[in-house]
């Protein structure tokens, strides 16, 4: 890791004072901007850029009292007290040697014979200007004139932007920087750079800022550096004790109804940290809330209090707030976690509602707090099943399970078994990976939950662990028998939706499935966020089948913004759709940081079953660029979730293992994987997966597949299957006009690298039929798909690219020594002869002029590298 924090340029505000200062028509520049924001290192920047060297005053509290004070280097010592031979002493030693650059640091802080000098400066440009000014304090006239009257330029310099920031801290960690961590980096630095620098070397320290597989995420509380808290605490020091009574309660409570924090600390105090920019005061809806004005503030000023104190005002805020009655989601969980580090006893039930709240958001960690509060005070089934949940979705199934194991299922009601059962039977199934004793679980709960009321949960349970086992139609009947059901239970509707999404849009109905979530999703509240994301994804998932890529992209965008800081498995399932997204579009340069990103968010102490189709969207983007080895070692990876509980991804599987083959130069192996993951997909009911994989072979040059393609137009839902059976019945026909006409209907459709294919198998029509200037236009067309892909590879591509006189089988061959397999191990790969090899090789080796099989791996891929992009 890198440790340096170097300048982060800022070329636009450079010109600004580059230009400011060779303008005749003024004396240079006044930099304007909060604390820490980088005035000065700006201001020395350009400075030292200029000929000659600037001469630099640093002006200060204590020398603010001194005449000349900021000068006094300069000033010729004497007993002088005349002013005006200060004044004439300092000018003729700061400007001895002609004009020159001037610059004023903390311009504010002038005394009033050092302003008066740079006044005098300014008006008779015999000199440039370059001061920093701190916003938000006092500036004596004779300063503040310089810029109302045009003698200096003013430049606002504003804190760092997202987007600097994170340039700036990645620069410094060498690593790419979690979105999610960025934004709360971000937010709570206010783009400040020496906050910044503070902060995320304190979290460093703390260990709260780490890398989790090249992905540096933030997983704690952010932590403020002693050298920050003492800046910081200077300014506290001097402002008025009533402006830090207020500073104090929000710190432990923000936002806080402006009446409250009347009611707590009184108007005198609000008003004096309103005036002293400490607070701020905002709508909030219908009513006022107050604010910190700066996030760091509140991390230095809890610091100050200690645990008992902290205890006293929080109970004093719960008292207050408790009296008001929250009835909102995000006022309850305010509420208990207050209660939770207050002197005052929460009761259980608002800890258990909490908790619900907390899960129903996504937010994992938080409600596992609550809820083990509730549970270690009173060993209930409510706070064990929130608490359980909790744990699961953490990747701690072990954990989750032995707090369900001190419940005798005998010793419950229907409603008990039902909060007992459902998670417990979700744990050994996903997490533990033991169906049959999940199945167990489930039959004493089919056995025993008979209420109507509550049998639609077992039901949409069932529905899910049957369609996860790859059992789709029967899976699918349970599932929608749930949502058709007017009585059906939120929980059971968000299960079902779940179950449904991981299904329709596999089995070609996605154009129902996104009907599905428009009806069920709209008008009820979520009973478990993360369940209701993992039902968006359902939706992202069908709105890519049935080809509405910017419909989905849009959606995978804004449910990633529904996701805070404690809610980083909701925005890793977020994440995953734009990885989807991109994937299927062929912009893998996107879809592998976003995937990336988003398994390493997945990060438990066991791993999480919701990787394993992220990992195969990432093996397939890696291949997709011609990266093979990369997308073996995703793929080794993904293999920690095999079996009955994941068997839904099987036909994906084999699509990932075809485009790793293709990626290898293995254009037969290829195709054969294809056509196997399209075999697997039809046996199972997924018939949106089969027209996909028989579209990959058509990729790598199966010319039999339009029939069948055509077979599934009318059962899949979506534009996509017709568009790939014309595309088959191009390659079958070796239709140059039509490969081309194809091409542009895919990358219309939003299908990239479909259409460099159809492009590049165009060029390959075009040569055959000796058309130079088509087949010219054609490949052509097919690179500047590859460059919108991030450089694609594939077959047709790395044909087109590089169009040699050999036939498809040497070039094959060929490709296959090109990626390091020997003649042996082409002939196990091929099903022929080591013999066949050997003279496919030698062939390709007389028609290319070369010598021997490494000149043949130099001229198919340029260095005869394994992985081209390695």
């Amino acid at each position: 890791m890198r440790t340096g924090w170097q300048l982060l340029e800022r070329p636009a505000k450079h010109e600004v004072i580059s230009s400011a200062l060779a303008d005749s028509e003024a004396s240079g520049v006044v930099i304007i901007g909060p604390a820490g924001v980088g005035k000065t290192t700006l201001a020395r920047s350009v400075t030292s850029s200029l000929p000659g060297r600037a001469r630099w005053a640093a002006c200060t509290t204590s020398s603010s009292s001194i005449p000349l004070g900021a000068f006094a280097q300069w000033v010729t010592p004497t007993e002088a007290r005349d002013p005006i031979e200060l004044l004439v002493s300092a000018r003729q030693s700061l400007l001895a040697d002609g004009p020159a650059v001037i610059g004023v640091d903390d311009a504010h802080l002038l005394d009033q014979l050092s302003a008066t000098l740079l006044h005098q400066i300014a008006v008779e440009r015999t000199g440039s200007i370059v001061a920093t000014v701190r916003s938000g304090e006092p500036v004596p006239d004779s300063v503040m004139t310089l810029w109302k009257d045009g003698y200096l330029h003013r430049v606002d310099l504003e804190p760092f932007t997202r987007e600097e920031c994170i340039a700036l801290v990645e620069s410094v960690l060498g690593g790419t920087l979690e979105e999610l961590s960025a934004n709360v980096i971000w937010s709570q630095s206010g783009g400040n750079p020496l906050f910044l620098r503070h902060m995320v070397e304190a979290a460093l320290e703390a260990g709260t800022l780490s890398e989790v597989k090249g992905v540096w995420q933030l997983r704690g509380a952010t932590t403020v550096s002693s050298g920050l808290a003492t800046l910081l605490e200077s300014r506290f020091d001097h402002a008025d004790p009533d402006a830090v009574t207020a500073l104090r309660l929000l710190s432990l409570c923000e936002p806080l109804d402006l009446d409250a924090l009347v009611e707590l600390a009184g108007e005198k105090a609000i008003d004096a940290a309103e005036k002293a920019e400490l607070i701020r005061i905002d709508r909030d809806g219908p009513t006022l809330a107050a604010r910190i004005s700066h996030p760091l503030y509140g991390d230095v000023i809890r610091r100050q209090i200690g645990t008992a104190s902290a205890r006293m005002l929080r109970g004093q805020i719960v008292t207050v707030l408790n009296r008001r009655k929250p009835t909102s989601v995000a006022g309850r969980i305010r509420l208990a976690e207050l209660y939770l580090d207050s002197d005052q006893t929460a009761d259980t039930g608002l800890l258990v509602a909490a908790a619900k709240d907390a899960v129903s958001l996504a937010n994992a960690p938080l409600g596992e707090r609550l809820a083990r509060t509730a549970f270690e005070r009173e060993v209930g089934m409510r706070p064990a099943h929130l608490l359980s949940r909790a744990l699961m979705w953490q990747g701690r199934p072990a954990e989750a399970d032995q707090i369900l194991a001190r419940f005798d299922p005998d010793d419950l009601d229907e409603g008990q078994l039902l909060l007992w059962g459902v998670p417990r039977a979700s744990i050994v199934f996903w997490s533990l990976g033991e169906v049959a004793r999940a199945y167990e679980v489930m039959e004493l709960l089919r056995s025993r939950v008979t209420n109507p009321i509550l049998r639609p949960m077992v039901d949409a349970a069932d529905a899910a662990f049957t369609i996860f086992e790859n059992k789709l139609p029967e899976g699918l009947a349970k599932a929608e028998a749930v949502l058709s059901d007017p009585a059906a239970p939120e929980q059971a509707v968000e299960t079902a939706a779940f179950a449904a999404g991981m299904a329709m849009p596999l089995a070609g109905r996605g154009d129902e499935f996104t009907a599905i979530v428009a009806r069920c999703f709209d008008t009820q509240k979520s009973t478990d966020g993360l369940i209701r994301m993992l039902a968006r994804y359902g939706e992202v998932l069908a709105l890519v089948h049935t080809g509405e890529f910017d419909k989905a992209e849009t959606q995978a965008a804004n449910y990633a913004e529904f996701s805070s800081s404690g809610e980083f498995l909701g925005w890793a399932i977020a994440k995953t759709m734009s990885g989807l997204v991109a994937t299927y579009r062929g912009r893998f340069a996107d879809a592998i940081p976003t995937l990336e990103q988003a398994l390493a968010a997945f990060n438990a102490e066991n791993s999480l079953p919701w990787r394993l189709p992220g990992r195969l969207l990432l093996a397939r983007a890696y291949a997709g660029l011609g990266r093979a080895d990369d997308a073996e070692r995703v793929l080794a990876e993904a293999a920690e979730h095999v079996g009955p509980s994941v068997a839904l991804f099987d036909p994906q599987v084999l699509v990932t293992k075809a485009w790793i083959a293709a990626a290898r130069g293995g254009g037969r192996r290829a195709v054969e994987l294809s056509r196997a993951a399209a075999d697997a997909a039809h046996r199972s009911g997924q018939l949106a997966v089969e027209a996909e994989a028989l579209h990959d072979a058509a990729r790598f040059g199966d010319r039999r597949l339009a029939r069948r393609l055509q077979s599934l137009v009318a059962n899949v839902d979506g534009p996509l299957p017709q568009l790939y059976a014309r595309h088959a019945a191009a390659v079958a026909d070796s239709d140059g006009d039509a490969l081309d006409a194809v091409s542009v209907e895919f990358e219309r459709a939003g299908l990239l690298l479909s259409a460099a294919d159809a492009a590049a198998q165009a060029a390959a029509s075009h040569q055959q039929r000796q058309d130079r200037r088509r087949e010219i236009e054609s490949v052509t067309r097919a690179m500047r798909l590859v460059s919108l892909c991030g450089g694609a590879s594939s077959p047709a591509i790395r044909a087109a690219a590089r169009p040699l006189p050999v036939t498809a089988r040497e070039l094959e061959v060929a490709e296959l020594v090109a990626a390091g397999l020997s003649n042996r191990e082409i002939a196990q790969q091929l099903s022929v002869s080591v013999r066949t090899v050997e003279g496919h090789v030698y062939r390709a080796c007389l028609k290319l002029g070369v010598s021997d099989r490494d000149g043949l791996a130099a001229i198919i891929r340029p260095g005869g590298t394994r992985d081209p992009q390695s």
